[in-house]
């Protein structure tokens, strides 16, 4: 697979495909079922697939209080796409200049000459361009116009929803992991490298792994159990993401104590955290000594999960 980073990227070789738009946060059932729709149509047309994506995701450019966490970084949601066989992800910086492009332009900049799409797939509730002017029916005219066929995606139904993120994301707010990986048809987890921290796990005799998640904010706080993905080992783990209010944290960290580990150094190996069990939430303790005590305790808890799991 092929990732082209901005339209100043694109080159002649890249005109003429399939194409399909969206944040495509966590690659899921449904977005498979869209990108199946696009693979198909290419093979029957003989071109290339392409998945056109932002980054920022478009609701995170525009910031506010409501920005919902990301089910995947950009490197896991490309690693995702390539999974799923499609031919190219075009990665747009969604910017000033961006937002500013009216409806035309994007039609014109992107779909008609940036890569001369044949035929373009995509919501009838997709909107585009400055203020969201641009709709599905604007789309139909310009192919008409130009040449390109446009077809509305299919809407995958579980259990009589649609799957979308912002359902998988209220399944894992609620800690109903069997749930969210049913919707993503993944377990989830968080991947990212190994980093080096305050070394206070260590200094409390527990010491933790800290997985670098730069600015993706993760849908979930508190403590977990987890399996730990590194170098093909699977690592029973206990983790806590969030924002370690005792030591007066300042930014979210998700970090994991591997249980029975006592393997090499870690630090700078990719690491991928699977969430499994909830032990319980974030909170701020008296002191550094009342935190151990509640580390202890919430190893031993999460030691016992694994072993009825295992009887189970």
């Amino acid at each position: 697979m092929e990732l082209i980073r901005g339209l100043h990227n694109l080159r002649d070789r890249h005109r003429g495909c399939v194409a399909t738009i969206g944040n495509f946060d966590g690659v899921h059932l449904g977005h498979r079922k869209v990108l199946a729709q696009v693979k198909a149509k290419a093979a029957e047309l003989g071109l290339p697939s392409v998945a056109i994506i932002f980054e920022p995701q478009p609701r995170e450019f525009f910031g506010g209080d409501k920005v919902p966490a990301r089910l995947t970084r950009f490197d896991e949601k490309v690693r995702l796409l390539a999974a799923e066989g499609v031919d190219r992800v075009l990665c747009l910086t969604f910017n000033a200049r961006l937002r500013q492009m009216s409806a035309l332009e994007f039609i014109d900049e992107l779909l008609l000459k940036g890569l001369a799409v044949e035929h373009f797939v995509v919501g009838d509730d997709f909107r585009f361009g400055c203020d969201r002017r641009g709709d599905f029916n604007m789309l139909i005219e310009a192919g008409q116009r130009h040449g390109f066929t446009v077809e509305h995606t299919a809407t995958f139904m579980l259990e009589g929803e649609r799957v979308s993120s912002t359902r998988i994301r209220n399944a894992l707010q609620a800690k109903d992991f069997a749930m969210a990986e049913h919707l993503l048809g993944w377990r989830y987890a968080v991947t990212g490298r190994v980093m080096h921290g305050q070394k206070l796990g260590r200094q409390l005799g527990v010491p933790t792994a800290n997985v670098r998640m730069h600015r993706y904010p993760c849908p979930l706080r508190g403590v977990y159990a987890v399996h730990a993905l590194l170098d093909g080992q699977r690592l029973k783990g206990v983790c806590n993401v969030g924002m370690r209010p005792t030591v007066n944290g300042r930014q979210p960290v998700l970090e994991v104590h591997l249980l029975n580990y006592s393997g090499e150094e870690i630090y700078g190996r990719l690491m991928r955290v699977e969430f499994l069990h909830f032990i319980r939430d974030e909170c701020a303790f008296d002191g550094i000594e009342a935190l151990k005590a509640q580390i202890e305790t919430d190893i031993d808890h999460v030691r016992a999960w694994f072993d009825q799991a295992i009887r189970d």
